[in-house]
């Protein structure tokens, strides 16, 4: 099982960044205020932003290491990262948008994979539209497949339900449900909503300004308030 371990500091303004956890299979939720931090951490492990000091490992591969010198660049992490807003290219349609990444980072195309993950998020029929034309639930979907096409090592989503309604979260929680449990990777999802949380999360790492306050399962989530997705 693919294991990602994080230990790092970081000076952010104000904020001081001191976190230590251990992501391995399921969904690890990095849970806690805005502010908090969760956000910097998912881009200290994509490799957007250095630490001052620690380490970041997936299994026995080193991202980075302050004392050994060592700051993999982003391109070569293998790790899918899913932003709030997809990102979609909006020049480009669905087929082309999902198959960019691969290209970009110069692997093979697989054809099976390519119809595998097109089946388990269910945009078959989205492929040859542009983004305008997609509703924010699909355009999600379309950026989460993009990710797993690249057959990342680990997949970082970043509040990715965060500028969508309810009916449009609504949409979209079952799709990533599947991904959790058919992925076969880890996943670090970042949000401050508990509800959606209790849906997809595994193991909560509660944050609290900059710091690791909590570590466990969903009982971290009971004195936390919903959003109306129950």
């Amino acid at each position: 099982m693919t294991v990602l371990a994080v230990d790092v500091e970081k000076q952010l303004g104000t904020l001081r960044l001191a976190v230590r956890f251990k992501a391995e299979g399921g969904a690890t939720a990095l849970f806690g205020a805005s502010g908090a931090g969760k956000t910097s951490i998912v881009n200290m492990i994509a490799g957007l932003l250095t630490p001052d000091r620690g380490a970041i490992a997936i299994d026995d591969t080193v991202l980075f290491d302050s004392a050994r010198g060592i700051n993999m660049p982003p391109y070569r992490r293998r790790i899918g990262y899913v932003f709030q807003e997809g990102r979609l290219f909006p020049h480009l349609s669905v087929r082309q948008n999902l198959d960019y990444g691969r290209r970009m980072s110069g692997r093979h195309r697989n054809p099976k994979e390519f119809e595998r993950i097109v089946a388990l998020l269910d945009i078959g029929r989205l492929l040859d539209r542009r983004p305008r034309l997609l509703s924010g639930g699909e355009r999600q979907r379309v950026a989460v497949g993009r990710a797993l096409l690249l057959e990342p090592r680990i997949l970082l989503l970043d509040e990715p339900l965060a500028s969508l309604d309810v009916a449009h979260k609504r949409e979209i929680l079952p799709y990533l449900v599947l991904l959790r449990d058919d992925a076969g990777i880890p996943i670090v999802y970042v949000s401050h909503t508990a509800a959606e949380l209790r849906r997809i999360a595994t193991t909560v790492v509660r944050l609290d300004a900059g710091l690791v306050v909590a570590s466990g399962g969903l009982e971290l989530l009971d004195d936390a308030n919903g959003d109306g997705l129950d």
